[in-house]
């Protein structure tokens, strides 16, 4: 394609011809255009009413006329009603007449009315776009204007619109009339009620006064709108009135108030739908059986159960009871009058010179310098009159003024639009600019949407202002209400009173989200709220209208604070309120706030408790913290109004509160306590929360006693010291709540009442400690406590109120004589002995003090028994006596003197024992007692002592002491005349052969009494036993059988010990050699448990020790550790330290079974690290070393028969393991060989024991190979077959190579000779033979020679040890009869050879299908790589085609720009390309790191793009014979990058290998025709097959064997290594390409430039070149080089048909007509030839790419 084209020439060469062609314009289509943007209801109507509007008028007569029915005939009567009902049901629209009284039509306007598009200059006019008339089309076909003294008429020719105008003389109408014949006459008459809510909107912001609408000779509706005269509205200061942007300000503000009459025919209310299905009703059915529904509404409503569809069919009865009365009288009239009020607001626009010229680019006439905006609310007065002249019929009057009423504000241009304002309010500006179809505002360019956004903020500045005169208005009528009702403060009912009225704001003024647009209710907020610097607004509260910010919301009652401004709760959750609380300026009533109140004023009685239960429930639910508490009671104040003298409490001083359960609420409290009266609502945890504590005795005692006196506020009868009345009132308080008290506390009160004189007596007034109780009545001159009810003992106790007489007044009064004394008959003094003591003492004993029974305790006061008759004159103290009782009388104990019965349980025995006489000796005594009367010989108190211990050991509580701590012995034991403590004695008799003492028998079942245990201590046992062992084996098997029969004792501790102790007796070896048999004479010694085995086994008898001392103590013994036999652990570790002696005693056989055992357990051994490292280095395996004898060493060499076998040990690498018996035969002179089983070998392998093979090293001598190779390739050809048969049965883990690997590493050379010199390693011992096979390895594969007369068994021997990983003579005679034997033989023989090669077939296919699978796949990614090529191609297309007009495609900037594209395409194409076969390339070719340096060579510098700069100017090429020629240019395409990658798969695909074994084809040119590049020259081939390497296919020319003499066989000896490497790189970059292996040929000719070529879709690589430039480097590891070149060739066969002119420049030459071939020349060292090869090779990986 030609670039360089001068367009501009030639744009002005047809700018200079041709004629002038005018663009038409299809009118029709233009007006239908125009026609779908104004799709709203009324169109019309609204643009004829909006033009009358412009025009000034101040009525419209809007009159339908229709067309009679040509179904339905007219009705016979001559009602009206009749004939506007057949009207209204029958009739269609036949024309439409709008007339109006405005000004009549200039000459500009009939101009303009005849132009689309041309709007009306005037910016103080609504209409913009100059296509608000055309609507009439939507409704007729041809209008007709009449306006003044003119008239025009619309008609069209085809679809072009004409007009034509006449101008009329004498006419003195000034109306201006339109009339719309319509297009449909099929057109029903239109709802009334719609069109009458449409016409009554109309009146709402534009100049109209009335409007009239007419249905033929019936007026349907007459609507009439009076405006009163406006009032200026008073701006605040504080209002900002310019907006947000600075385009407009505010000057000033003006409401009006309108009032619109309606008038108009029932008919409009009449619903013909509803009244006809009533009409099909039957005089009785009922309407909700009616077999139609006037609405789904109606429908769903039979549905729903419940009260809900009774309600809906009661509704659907009423409204067609309406219906049907409305029909009776359709001519009848009804009408309605509605308010509403308008704040109008004058507005000066501020736009710059720059803004309004792109403002009137945008609307075709300049912004206004003045405009309006005005705000249409329904203030609460007028809502309320409004009201109340609606006629209450279905509530009609509301439906006609439904769109007039702001329930849903909208936004006015002129007319209603779809946009509501988010208020209850109508907003409307005529500057505001509408989209075209005038439903909107836009909201879409950028200057246009500047100046709408400003008009909305006007509008939000406007309704703030209306607000606050609304608040202004409320405010005055609170103060005329409060100034007429002579009051200052207003209560809660004055502001009940104007609630409803702020309600009614509140819901006008509430925004909510705008539709369709939000952002209009958002605009108009944002000026209402941000138009003030101080956020806050009036707002009506308890208090009154005041600011916001001063207002809050109670959540709760506080009545206690009146003071504060409250929000009504009828308000809270009103839109404006809420959002005055999301900014933070209402709040919720603070802590400030109250505290503010509370120190303004003192609260009172009733408002301190309703303050103390808020409060309280507030510090108790953690609403406050302790410190908020603290400072609200900081500040408060109340008055007690019920006290006489008005006392004042500070509740901060309170500290305490008045628990009436302890204290009556009659009592005098503290200063610092609240009274009870105003917390007795409250519970407790609220007083306690504020920091309050309940009064408690103490401080309240304290406080009575401080003020006894007539201190503080108590008077004189509240003196405790000195009142008895008083005195008797407050210890019954502190009597109830004695038994409560602390010790503390009951401590207090004593030490507060105790030294004072608050006890009233008989006597008068005294101190506690010198009252008595009542009950004290020895003596009738004590100060006894009277008058006291309620009064607890325990509280007079414990103030020192005394029960009794002291102790020392008793001794002195009772028990000696005194004249106070009363005296006996006789007149003599009566004297009390200690039992009239005991029982006076018994009888006052819980009054007795503490100090008295301390001395009573002290004091010996009782006489004690004494042997005579006589009693004893000593006194004794009550704890050294013991009670009167027989049994302690054996005992010999002290026992108190107490004449007469002596009862236990009486007062007297209760009260002794309480001074501490005792009932029972003690253990310790009883003990004491039995040891000494066996020391002394007391036997019969003795036994009286041991009588008692075990008749009282319960009862008396001896079986609770600890037995174990008793060191005193006591006990008889058996045998023997001496006694033991509980401890030391033991009930099994057996216990007495480890040297335990025994228990006296009759004494055994009293043992549990005595703490005696059954059994010593197992330990004790263990320990004895272990310090002395039995020394007879029968003691032995006595003590074993006790211990065994406490086994369930015995724990790991005592396990470990006895295991490993000296403790079994056994005969020492002399003993056993003599088999001594008499004890006397048998020699013992003491092993240990674990060291020994039971029973008697013959095999190890003589290596370790075996018992036997009976079931039961082998039960022992097993548990410490004895075995039955030896572990094969414990026999490894004996024979690698004793192999000798083992060796030795075993002898030859059983130590050979013996490391059988050991080879069988090798599994557990190993497991034993250091027991596997020591056996590794060990002398203890046994080795066989094999001697020819001399006499038959000459000539009997190959007899081992005749050789002498020696066994000796020795270590694992001392030995060799013989896995090849015929070089054993030849070395065995000098090898220590292993015993030959299997299970031997094994274990002596695994310790580190060589084979023979790894010591003996091999050398082969080959010749040369021979002539005829077919006997090699026929072996491998076998090999490869029978390897699979071969390997089937073998075990996974031993195969070290399969079949697989065998045909890819193992190449078969057929040689003339092969010697084999083995030398055995580390010795100077070596042998030759001839073989008939051999192998070598060669790089990474292996070579097996063999000469033509091969051994079978001889090539298994050189073959096992490459297919398994250790070979044995088992496996290869396995082998040699496999390749010995038929296929059918095998069969035969039992091998399902059929099955096992279909595995391996199915297992190459399943491979093949894998293969396949990856090219589906490949190909499937081609498919998606295509799809988005043609994608972007189309996307140019279209680019291209929609560019802007006049630049054509060649252009300069269209050029750049398209090269601009088309290189980040490419760009994207490369890292998008799609990830395949190719996505490993890189790693392939060993260039992860990096790339190649013959990938890294960019363009030259004359070069853009990898081309040159002479390249791009130069035409594409052609074929030869058009050289000469000027052929037409042609643009070039551009081959897709998927159309390339899918040549090269179906190339991949159809590959397959060379069947024949010559190749042969004539030299010619082919033309290549990808794009007519280039032309390929392929020269000939003549090659013959002669070998294959790694299932490779080689061929060689056949002017090798002519000229040079070459044979097959010389050519793959010479070269097998250099070809194996070949083949190498071949595969490699084979399998980049996902290529099967027989697809690679290689061949090798003398000379030529013949790299490669394709013959017939098999790929065949010269050999030569690969030796000639990479052989070298291949060999040193280095395969980068040639993996690229090799690849690039490969990939060049594979693409013949995509190879690019560049590349056949540099190096094509084809072969013949069925073949192509790549044809380089060798790369020299000149630059020019690197250059070459690199751009070739990268030009080839990018069109692969």
């Amino acid at each position: 394609m030609a670039t360089n084209f001068d367009f501009d020439a030639l744009r002005a060469r047809t700018m200079g011809s041709g004629n002038d062609e005018a663009v038409t314009v299809n009118t029709r289509a233009l007006i239908d255009k125009v026609l779908a943007r104004y799709s709203g209801e009324w169109t019309t109507l609204r643009e004829l009413l909006q033009n009358a509007a412009d025009a000034s008028a101040t009525k419209v007569v809007v009159r339908f006329h229709s067309l009679p029915s040509t179904t339905v005939s007219v009705p016979q009567s001559s009602e009206p009603s009749a004939r506007l009902k057949h009207v209204l049901l029958h009739h269609t629209l036949k024309s439409l007449v709008v007339e109006n009284n405005g000004t009549p039509f200039k000459a500009t306007d009939w101009s303009r009315l005849k132009k689309i598009a041309e709007g009306n200059p005037d910016e103080t006019k609504i209409g913009a776009f100059g296509v608000g008339f055309y609507s009439v089309f939507a409704e007729c076909e041809e209008p007709f204007v009449s306006s003044g003294n003119e008239a025009l008429a619309f008609y069209w020719k085809g679809d072009s619109l004409f007009t034509r105008k006449l101008h009329m003389e004498n006419v003195q109408s000034t109306n201006t009339t339109f009339v719309l014949p319509m297009r449909s006459t099929t057109s029903p008459v239109p709802s009334l009620l719609s069109l009458c809510q449409f016409l009554t909107s109309s009146l709402t912001f534009v100049g109209l006064e009335n409007i009239e609408l007419w249905l033929d000779e019936w007026r349907i509706i007459e609507l009439h709108k009076i405006t009163a005269p406006s009032i200026d509205a008073k701006i605040p200061e504080d209002v900002i009135r310019k907006t947000q942007e600075g385009l407009m300000q505010v000057n000033s503000v003006t409401q009006e108030a309108s009032q619109l009459d309606a008038r108009w025919l029932k008919a409009v209310e009449w619903k013909p739908k509803l009244s006809s299905s009533a009409s099909k009703l039957s005089p009785g059915s009922n309407p909700k059986v009616a077999p139609s529904t006037p609405s789904l509404r109606l429908f769903f409503s039979r549905l729903a159960p419940g009260s809900n569809n009774a309600a809906a069919e009661k509704a659907a009865k009423d409204e067609m009871s309406l219906q049907n009365s409305l029909l009776e009288d359709l001519m009848g009239e009804s009408n309605a009058t509605t308010f509403l009020h308008v704040n109008k607001a004058d507005v000066t626009t501020l736009a710059n010179k720059s803004f309004s010229s792109e403002l009137e680019r945008a609307t075709k006439k300049p912004p206004p310098r003045t405009t309006t905006v005005s705000l249409l609310t329904a203030s609460y007065d007028e809502h309320t009159a409004s009201n109340s002249t609606m006629v209450e019929l279905n509530n009609t009057g509301s439906d006609i003024f439904k769109s007039v009423l702001p329930n849903k504000g909208k936004i006015f241009i002129g007319f209603p639009t779809n946009q509501t304002t988010g208020l209850n309010a109508h907003i409307s500006t005529p500057s505001v600019i509408p989209t075209v179809e005038r439903e909107s505002i836009d909201l879409n360019n950028r200057f246009v949407r500047l100046w709408n956004r400003e008009l909305l903020r006007v509008a939000g500045i406007v309704a703030r202002i209306a607000w606050t005169s609304e608040m202004a208005n409320l405010r005055v009528k609170l103060s005329r209400n409060l100034s007429n009702a002579g009051k200052k403060d207003p209560s809660k009912e004055d502001i009940t009173e104007l609630l409803p009225e702020a309600l009614f704001s509140h819901k006008s003024f509430t925004f909510t989200e705008s539709t369709p647009s939000s952002e209009v209710a958002n605009l108009v907020e944002e000026g209402f709220w941000t138009c003030n610097m101080k956020i806050s607004i009036d707002i009506l509260s308890s208090r009154g209208v005041l600011p916001s910010s001063s207002v809050r919301v109670s959540t709760e009652d506080l009545g206690f604070v009146e003071g504060i401004p409250i929000l009504p709760d009828a308000m809270v959750e009103l839109g404006l309120v809420k959002r005055l609380r999301d900014y933070g300026v209402i709040t919720e009533i603070t802590i400030s706030d109250i505290k503010t109140e509370l120190e303004g004023k003192a609260l009172g009685t009733q408002q301190l408790g309703r303050f103390l239960e808020w409060i309280g429930h507030k510090a108790r639910t953690k609403y406050f913290d302790s410190q908020t508490v603290r400072t609200l009671l900081a500040v408060a104040v109340a008055n007690d109004e019920d006290e006489h003298n008005g006392k004042v409490l500070i509740l901060s001083e309170m500290k305490s509160f008045l628990n009436v359960s302890k204290i009556p609420a009659e009592m005098p409290v503290p200063p610092n306590t609240m009274p009870f009266k105003f917390t007795k609502k409250m519970t407790r945890v609220d007083l306690e929360a504020l920091g309050w504590e309940d009064l408690q005795m103490v401080p309240w005692v304290r406080w009575l006693v401080e003020n006894i006196g007539g201190g503080g506020d108590l008077s004189s009868d509240q003196d405790l010291a000195h009142s008895h009345s008083f005195a008797r009132a407050v210890l019954p308080v502190i009597s109830k709540q004695w038994d409560g008290l602390s010790q503390g506390s009951k401590a207090k009160i004593t030490e507060l009442l105790g030294p004072r004189t608050t006890m009233p007596t008989k006597l008068g007034m005294r101190k506690p400690t010198e009252s008595y109780f009542p009950s004290v009545n020895l003596f009738d001159d004590l100060p006894v406590v009277v008058s006291i009810h309620g009064v607890k003992e325990k509280l007079l106790a414990a103030l020192g109120v005394r029960k009794t007489i002291d102790i020392g007044v008793v001794f002195e009064r009772l028990m000696t004589t005194s004249p106070t004394i009363p005296q006996q008959k006789n007149g003599s003094p009566k004297q009390w002995s200690h039992v009239d003591l005991i029982k006076y003492l018994a009888s006052v004993r819980n009054d007795i003090p503490s100090a008295d029974i301390k001395r009573l305790r002290t004091t010996p006061i009782c006489l004690a028994e004494s042997p005579s008759s006589k009693v004893s004159e000593k006194r004794y103290l009550v704890s050294d006596l013991f009670e009167p009782d027989e049994a302690l009388r054996r005992l010999k104990l002290p026992i108190l003197h107490w004449p007469g019965l002596y009862r236990t349980s009486s007062a007297e025995a209760k009260f002794l024992s309480f001074l501490g006489l005792r009932a029972a000796p003690s253990y310790l005594e009883l003990v004491n007692i039995m040891s000494t009367s066996h020391l002394t010989k007391d036997f019969p108190l003795r036994d009286n002592a041991l009588r008692y211990f075990i008749d009282n050991n319960h009862m008396k509580g001896y079986a609770a002491y600890d037995h174990a701590s008793v060191t005193t012995p006591y006990l008889p034991v058996h045998g023997e005349d001496r006694l033991e403590t509980p401890a030391n004695c033991f009930l099994n008799e057996h216990a007495a052969i480890l040297g335990f003492t025994i228990l006296r028998k009759e004494l055994h079942i009293h043992a549990s009494k005595f703490g005696v245990q059954n059994d010593p201590p197992i330990q004790e046992c263990i320990n004895r036993l272990v310090k002395s062992p039995p020394q007879k084996r029968r003691n032995a098997r006595d003590v074993f059988e006790y211990f065994a029969g406490r086994l369930n004792e015995f724990d790991r501790r005592c396990e470990d010990m006895l295991s490993s102790a000296l403790i079994v007796p056994v005969l020492s070896k002399s003993s056993r050699s003599e088999n001594s048999t008499s004890e006397k004479q048998e020699s013992l010694r003491h092993i240990a448990p674990r060291a020994c085995f039971l029973g008697n086994d013959d095999r190890y008898a003589e290596i370790f020790d075996y018992v036997d001392f009976g079931q039961q103590a082998n039960t022992f013994l097993i548990r410490c550790g004895s075995k039955h036999e030896p572990t094969t652990t414990e026999l490894a570790t004996l024979v690698v330290r004793e192999p000798a002696k083992l060796f030795t005693v075993l002898e030859l056989a059983r130590y050979l079974q013996l490391l059988r055992n050991l080879a069988e357990s090798w599994s557990s051994l190993k497991k034993n690290k250091e027991l596997v490292k020591a056996m590794k280095t060990a002398r203890f395996l046994l080795a066989y070393r094999d001697t020819p004898t001399k006499a038959f060493k000459a000539d009997h060499e190959d007899d081992d028969d005749k050789d002498v076998k020696t066994a000796e040990l020795a270590s694992a690498n001392e030995i060799i393991i013989v896995d090849d018996h015929i070089t054993y035969k030849q070395f065995k002179s000098n090898l220590l060989s292993a015993p030959q089983e299997e299970a031997l070998e094994n274990f002596y392998y695994n310790l580190g024991t060589p084979e023979l093979g790894s010591l003996v090293e091999e050398r082969h001598n080959v010749g040369t190979p021979t002539r005829d190779q077919n006997t090699a390739l026929k072996l491998q050809k076998l090999v490869q077959e029978r390897t699979r048969l071969y390997l089937h049965d073998i075990q996974p883990e031993l195969v070290k190579h399969d079949a697989k690997w065998i045909e890819s590493n193992l190449s078969i050379v057929c040689v003339q000779s092969i010697s084999l010199r083995k030398s055995l390693i580390g010795h100077k011992s070596s042998h030759s033979e001839s073989r008939s096979a051999a192998i070598n390895p060669v790089n990474r594969g292996f070579t097996l020679y063999i000469t033509s007369k091969y051994d079978l068994f001889e090539v298994s021997q050189v073959l096992v040890p490459l297919l398994l990983n250790r070979s044995k003579t088992q496996h290869i005679m396995m082998l040699e009869m496999m390749l010995a034997t038929d296929l059918h033989k095998l069969q035969a023989r039992g091998y399902n050879v059929k099955r096992i090669l279909r595995q391996k077939a199915a297992e190459a296919q399943i491979a093949e299908e894998t293969r396949k699978a990856q090219m589906d796949k490949e190909a499937d990614e081609l498919k998606k790589l295509e799809a988005r090529w043609n994608e972007s191609q189309r996307a140019a297309d279209t680019k291209r085609q929609n560019s802007m007009p006049g630049v054509f495609p060649d252009s300069p900037d269209h050029k750049q720009t398209d090269r601009s594209s088309q290189g980040t395409s490419e760009a994207d194409q490369v890292v998008q390309r799609p990830r395949g076969f190719f996505s490993d390339i890189g790693k392939r070719l060993g260039l992860e790191n990096g790339r190649h340096p013959l990938l890294e060579s960019g363009p030259s510098e004359n070069s853009v793009n990898g081309r040159s700069k002479d390249q791009d100017d130069k035409p594409p090429p052609y074929a030869l014979e058009d050289k000469k020629k000027n052929p037409t240019i042609q643009p070039e395409t551009v081959t897709a990058p998927h159309h390339l990658q899918q040549n090269l798969l179906n190339a991949i695909q159809a590959s397959r290998p060379h069947n024949s074994t010559t190749v042969s084809t004539q030299p010619a040119i082919n033309e290549v025709k990808e794009t007519k590049s280039y032309c390929d020259a392929r020269p000939g081939q003549n090659i013959v097959y002669v070998g294959e390497i790694s299932n490779v296919r080689i061929f060689l020319s056949k002017t090798v064997h002519e000229k040079l003499n070459l044979s097959a066989t010389s050519f793959l000896a010479a070269n097998a290594s250099a070809l194996d490497l070949f083949v190498s790189i071949l595969l490699d970059c084979a399998g980049i390409f996902s290529l099967a292996r027989r697809t690679i040929h290689i061949f090798y000719d003398e000379s030529g430039s013949t790299i490669a070529f394709n013959q017939t879709k098999a790929l065949f690589f010269n050999y030569r070149y690969f030796e000639n430039l990479h052989l070298p480097l291949v060999q040193q590891r280095n395969n980068a080089a040639a993996l690229v070149y090799w690849f690039v060739v490969m990939a060049h066969e594979l693409a013949e048909a995509l190879i690019i002119q560049y590349f056949a420049k540099m190096a094509a030459k084809t072969a013949a007509p069925s073949a192509s071939g790549t044809t380089l020349p060798v790369p020299s060292t000149s630059n020019d030839a690197s250059e070459s090869s690199q751009g070739r090779s990268r030009r080839s990986l990018l069109d692969l790419d």
